[in-house]
């Protein structure tokens, strides 16, 4: 069944948008009114009042009323430039970076395979997402080491890295010292 215009909401649609369920991709699109942007049925963004929801067959409807497409979702079709989509990747991690990030929720969040992902990442940055994603923690930890006088376990903990004995090795390795040498290397 082909659905055309602003359609009324039914309760598997309800259910597909809470879903984020990417078998619906195509069916149907959902505009969210305060905030005027149309999506996928899939898309990752927080899930809208149900009373703010409307329901189109097609994106040409949502855009005949004026809603704009969502940025993450692309529900138009558009595809982000590498570059453009490799730079959002590296606001994300910059952003994220103490939360548990994977190649897997990277590639979910951003609508690829995490071959595609990794590949696109690497020709452009010169290095994998996770060796970009260590860095930025390391980073991270360095600030945390010499501006406060918190335990190494829990700027480990802080920055996405729980396991203290982890956290250590991996800080040798990219710095040459221990968390607790750096402090005291770099304090004097």
């Amino acid at each position: 069944m082909e659905l055309r215009g602003a359609v009324v909401m039914q309760e598997r649609f309800w259910k597909a948008i809470v879903a984020n369920d990417a078998a619906y991709d195509g069916t149907f699109y959902y505009a969210v009114t305060t905030t005027g942007i149309f999506c996928r049925p899939s898309c990752k963004s927080r899930v809208p009042k149900r009373e703010n929801v409307r329901i189109f067959g097609n994106r040409q409807a949502a855009f005949s009323e004026n809603y704009r497409p969502c940025k993450r979702c692309r529900p138009d079709g558009v595809r982000l430039p590498d570059e453009e989509w490799v730079s959002l990747m590296t606001a994300h991690i910059d952003e994220h970076y103490a939360e548990p990030l994977t190649l897997t929720i990277l590639a979910d969040h951003f609508y690829a395979s995490v071959y595609h992902l990794q590949r696109t990442f690497k020709r452009l940055q010169g290095i994998t997402p996770l060796t970009y994603l260590q860095q930025v923690r390391i980073e991270a930890a360095k600030r945390l080491l010499l501006e406060t006088n918190a335990p190494v376990n829990a700027i480990g903990v802080q920055v996405g890295i729980p396991n203290a004995a982890h956290f250590a090795t991996i800080f040798q390795k990219k710095t040459g010292f221990s968390p607790t040498e750096f402090r005291q290397i770099k304090s004097i």
